[in-house]
């Protein structure tokens, strides 16, 4: 090398270092866990870096891609339920392979532990083959003697019942999703041979398995026809990108929205979140076929299938409306909002016959999006448990549908139905102030549950409390509160806090990009700039680290891997990734005939950025945003200065935007880091001898008692005497030396038997017969659409008195999970409605499955009474022709 090359290729050097050592200095974000530079996401030895607005790289591996401990937790399902042993108490073997396999050899119900110390570093073997076999002997002797098995927590597994038996755990191609093991055929075990031992043989450790992302992203879609975004932060502009091209390959041929490379189709709750955050105006028509490939032809919207076979289990489908409201608002469609108006009316006309609570105010149902029951409920509650609780954003989604069908009411001049709509959200705003605000965190509870006396959850439900600060149900003195007081991780801002042991991340322990753009706009609308650059940070990290737009990471690591289920170029994902630039930076409002502006600069992403080719109605326009802040201190439109920061939606054509900030955010701001932690899981309570017992908890620094619903005493002991009475029902809650709360137990009612009624069905149905068992007395009733629309059933009380009244039943007409075959009628006292009796699915083809409903309190007077359940209009469920339970008989008892 020649002297002159030589100098070059120093001087090449040393401007790459002070360049490189320039944008180290520009640091965004700081925490323990990872570092966003203008350029890079830095997080231990991994490091994603933008070359270019159209190009990234990343060197992010999982740090679990070459661990795989020979050690396996596991334990076996029947009928795809966690029902072989009580929570937290697996099989657990080390597999020491020959030749590449081995042989585990367990007896259903008996704890399997064989373990053998491996030095750390030591990981399974690639590809080794391994057996189970599954002693299923003593099942199928129960099932030949007594014509059923008990299983661990009392319940009756009937022969017909029977469906199969599968093997769950934690290591791949393992899982913990019972409901879902079907999925994986090599999940199931076989009895080949009839001698009722069961086999199965899994592939551990393959290494096709993928634990990468892709190592670099480059631009290959045109994208010129979008918005474009260019500013000093070149980490936002790529990841704004890719953003835009992810959102273009998740447009179907049909011109819907895909829900995520994994999830085909659309799905009610995801695409109206989606479309919220940035969809209705990014793709108005798509957003349009969206919505309405989700809205039945009743014209009412339809529940994605859901927890018991969908609505009104699952309840959420309202979200809907709020998604429609931001179409027309974007689009001035008037014809969009005089179909979405009939929509959103009929579908909140049957939830009020059905789901309301009139004490509360509230409404009943799953917690919006987190619809997998064991990920945020105790595994005690049932599909008809879940439908009686009422919880945080479900309820914000239902008082934010209750305003705009009256704002929609008001546009199309229907003033009473505007009124009466309007009424309905302020009941629904108090019944969640009243009854899910915790004045000493600071923050709502994640819900109402239990069976009779309902109490609050206290964990923290991030996007229930983002919906409450965005949608005003929170007062600003609360809405500051919240966002400063509800836990966040390094990681970002989990679904729940503090989570649930012994469950799996998915929406437990895990973060979402979607909930956290929400938790993002809550935060920048009570001008919280630490958790708004906090959430930016936790939306850029993943996004650029893993080059895609994930579904969800674990909030313990990070890390995409882990997590039961994901997907790549998820639609919420990049939904709320794009809405960063234009809903959050630039502050672009969408409001009843104008586009306002509302910036919010964070101090670490001040400087000069544009907007160009942003296509509001039939105006197209070139935005410039200088400085940081939330203050607009020059608003010019097309060079010329006015004060009202807003565009009329009249305007036409190209026209020009420039925005000056005042570079001040005067209000210091905090948020409540804390680490991942996890409760103590829910006690299991039994009663005998005038005393509830339960096991003690390792880690339990006591227990408190709860009586009806309230704290009875707190206590170091696992026993407590009870008092004998009319009926008080009991449950246990354990706590830790930190006063975190597990669960509740599951309600235990102790009642004196002369205060209980059990009223046997008439007219027994044919089908009580050799096929269905578990029933009492000489049969059961079939209830159909078609078959025993009303039914009646006699009873006499001996004292006035509040008594609930719900039913045994059976619904094998689907899973637990799944499907929308939810059976539901009007329950009625001596002709007078009362509200709705639910009958969830309860395990496909499982009719020996018997469970109770949902219960109802009812004031009655001494003397004869008719109750009755019928099938009215109301009552339509998301199937539209399966309605079906059978009734063993309805049970009264007198509870005050």
């Amino acid at each position: 090398m020649d002297s002159r090359n030589f100098y070059m290729s120093v001087l090449f050097c040393v401007l790459q270092t002070s360049i490189f050592a320039q944008t180290r200095d520009s640091e965004v974000y700081k925490s323990d866990a990872y570092t966003i530079y203008n350029n890079r996401v830095e997080q231990a030895g991994f490091r994603a870096i933008a070359l270019s607005a159209t190009e990234m790289t990343s060197n992010y591996r999982s740090p679990d891609a070459d661990k795989y401990s020979p050690t396996i937790s596991f334990k076996f399902s029947i009928n795809l339920q966690d029902n072989e042993m009580i929570s937290g108490h697996d099989h657990l073997v080390t597999l020491l392979p020959e030749n590449g396999a081995c042989t585990t050899t367990v007896t259903f119900g008996k704890q399997y532990v064989h373990t053998n110390a491996i030095p750390e570093g030591i990981n399974l073997a690639p590809n080794t083959r391994w057996t189970v076999r599954l002693d299923m002997r003593d099942i199928f002797q129960a099932f030949k003697d007594k014509g059923f098995y008990t299983l661990y927590n009392g319940e009756k597994l009937y022969q017909p019942d029977f469906k199969g038996v599968y093997i769950a755990g934690g290591a791949a191609p393992l899982m913990w999703d019972f409901n879902n093991l079907k999925n994986n055929p090599d999940l199931k075990l076989q009895d080949t041979d009839g001698d009722d031992i069961y086999e199965t043989t899994l592939v551990l450790n393959k290494q096709s398995d993928e634990k990468h992302t892709d190592a670099e992203w480059k631009l290959s879609r045109d994208i010129s026809a979008l918005p474009q975004y260019k500013s000093d932060f070149l980490l936002s502009d790529a990841v704004y990108n890719m953003s835009l091209e992810e959102m273009l390959k998740a447009i179907e041929t049909d011109s819907t929205f895909r829900t995520g490379k994994e999830w085909s189709g659309v799905w009610t709750r995801d695409v109206s979140y989606s479309i919220i955050l940035s969809m209705a105006y990014m793709q108005p028509k798509v957003a349009m076929n969206s919505l309405m490939r989700k809205v039945s032809k009743s014209k009412k919207i339809i529940q994605d299938t859901g927890t018991g076979g969908a609505w009104p289990a699952s309840t959420d489908r309202m979200i809907w409306a709020v998604a429609a409201w931001e179409v027309y608002k974007a689009t001035g469609d008037n014809d969009w909002l005089q179909q979405a108006y009939q929509i959103i009316k009929n579908s909140i006309e049957d939830d009020l016959v059905t789901l309301y609570d009139p004490v509360t105010g509230m409404v009943k149902g799953e917690s919006s999006f987190l619809d997998w029951r064991e990920q945020t409920y105790p595994k005690w509650m049932q599909p008809a448990d879940i439908f009686e609780s009422e919880c945080l954003g479900t309820n914000a989604v239902h008082f934010q549908a209750n305003i705009i069908l009256s704002k929609m009411a008001i546009a199309l001049n229907q003033k009473q139905v505007a009124e009466k709509h309007k009424l309905v959200a302020e009941k629904i705003k108090t019944g969640i102030n009243t009854y899910l605000w915790l004045p000493e965190k600071g923050y709502y509870a994640q819900f109402l549950y239990g069976r009779n006396f309902k109490i609050v959850s206290p964990k923290s439900e991030a996007l229930g409390e983002a919906l409450c600060v965005l949608f005003g149900i929170a007062d600003d003195t609360r809405a500051k509160q919240i966002v400063g007081s509800t836990p966040v991780t390094s990681y970002g801002i989990p679904c729940i806090y503090p989570e649930i042991p012994n469950i799996p991340p998915y929406h437990n322990n895990a973060v979402w990009p979607f909930v956290q753009t929400y938790w993002l706009w809550a935060a920048a609308g009570v001008s919280n700039e630490k958790s708004v650059v906090e959430s930016i940070s936790a939306i850029y990290r993943p996004a650029a680290l893993f080059l895609t737009n994930k579904e969800n990471f674990v909030a313990e690591t990070g890390d995409f891997n882990g997590t039961q289920i994901n997907s790549s170029i998820m639609l919420w994902s990049l939904s709320g990734n794009i809405s960063i630039i234009h809903r959050i930076l630039f502050g672009i409002r969408f409001e009843e005939g104008r586009l306002s502006f509302n910036p919010f600069v964070p101090f670490s992403m001040q400087g000069k950025r544009t907007l160009t080719n942003f296509k509001y109605r039939n105006a197209f326009l070139d935005i410039e945003l200088n400085g940081y802040g939330s203050r607009i201190v020059s608003f010019q439109l097309d060079g010329k200065e006015t004060s009202s920061f807003e565009i009329p939606e009249t305007i036409s054509g190209k026209h020009t935007v420039r925005i000056e900030l005042d570079n001040q955010l005067a209000v210091a701001s905090t948020t409540n880091q804390k680490p991942v932690v996890f409760t103590l899981p829910a006690p299991v309570v039994k009663y005998e001898n005038h005393k509830i017992t339960w096991q003690p908890l390792t880690k339990a620094s006591g227990y408190k008692i709860i009586a009806n619903g309230k704290l009875l005493k707190s206590t170091t002991k696992t026993s407590f005497q009870v008092k004998s009475g009319t009926y008080i029902e009991y449950q246990v809650v354990a706590f830790d030396k930190n006063n975190l709360e597990s669960f509740a137990s599951e309600p235990l009612p102790v009642v004196n038997v002369r205060y209980i009624q059990i009223i046997q069905a008439e007219n027994v149905s044919e089908k009580s017969n050799q096929s269905f068992k578990g029933y009492s007395g000489d049969g059961f009733i079939e209830i159909s659409k078609t078959v025993n629309k009303t039914v009646h059933f006699k009873i006499k009380v001996d004292t006035d008195g509040l008594y609930s009244i719900d039913f045994r039943y059976a619904n094998g007409n689907g899973p637990t999970n799944t499907e929308n075959k939810c059976a539901i009628r009007t329950l009625s006292v001596d002709n007078n409605p009362v509200n709705a009796i639910v009958f969830p699915q309860r395990g496909k083809e499982e009719w020996s499955n018997w469970g109770f409903s949902n219960s109802l309190k009812v004031f009655l007077t001494k003397g004869e009474h008719v109750i009755s359940i019928s099938l009215e209009d109301a009552n339509e469920n998301m199937n539209g022709e399966i309605n079906q339970a059978m009734i063993d008989f309805v049970r009264v008892q007198f509870i005050q």
